[in-house]
């Protein structure tokens, strides 16, 4: 969805100048829910958006496209849990299974992020905000694919600083 800006161009005042944005959508994939986070339209920081209790695969699909409707959404970053060691386990199969099909059903970009420790420094993140457990549990899967899209987002931006470099 393309947002408004006011501002002076080359001196001369503008109304309201219409800005589409890229909104990269992350995701979270757990069990039981699917933590969201939505970039800011020029794709820059990311920000918590919901978490949604997993139900079937159907209505997981329906609720993340309505969110992908509402917000205008080009792409998507979902955290891949690998192991230790660098290798796909189970819970990184079904990552990518949804990856492709989220990108299947969408025809946009979806990537998969290696989300591993995430979770732990999402609980490290809201134990030094001193929150509660009870709310730190509400808040875990959506602050981990905060830290899992913000990561995408740095590395992404630092990629194109990069380019056109000459070492």
């Amino acid at each position: 969805m393309p947002f408004l800006i006011e501002g002076i161009v080359n001196g001369v005042p503008r109304g309201k100048n219409e800005v589409k944005g890229l909104r990269v959508m992350g995701l979270d994939l757990g069990e039981k829910t699917i933590g969201v986070a939505l970039s800011d339209p020029l794709g820059i920081t990311a920000q918590g958006l919901k978490v949604i209790c997993r139900r079937t695969l159907e209505e997981d699909l329906a609720e993340l496209d309505q969110l992908r409707e509402n917000y205008s959404v080009e792409e998507v970053v979902v955290g891949l849990p690998l192991m230790m060691n660098g290798t796909i386990g189970p819970m990184g199969e079904k990552a990518q299974e949804f990856a492709l099909l989220l990108s299947e059903r969408w025809k946009i970009p979806v990537n998969t992020w290696d989300e591993r420790l995430s979770t732990m420094q999402a609980e490290r993140v809201l134990l030094e905000a001193d929150l509660s457990r009870k709310k730190r549990k509400g808040l875990i899967d959506k602050t981990a694919a905060v830290l899992i899209l913000q990561s995408y987002l740095g590395a992404r931006k630092e990629e194109k600083d990069n380019e056109g470099r000459n070492y």
